[in-house]
């Protein structure tokens, strides 16, 4: 998937549509991101 992202410093800012397109699921009330239960073999790689 190819988009768009912020770099502050050394840091990349996603926003929420190109993570939930690399099968992310956002916690926005515990503001955490994680593996979407339903297919959590998917992800492969880290984006740093």
């Amino acid at each position: 998937m190819d988009t768009g992202g912020m770099v502050l410093d050394n840091e990349v800012l996603l926003g929420a549509i190109p993570m939930e397109n690399m099968d992310l699921m956002l916690r926005p009330q515990l503001q955490s991101i994680t593996v979407n239960p339903e297919s959590p073999n998917i992800p492969l790689s880290l984006a740093k």
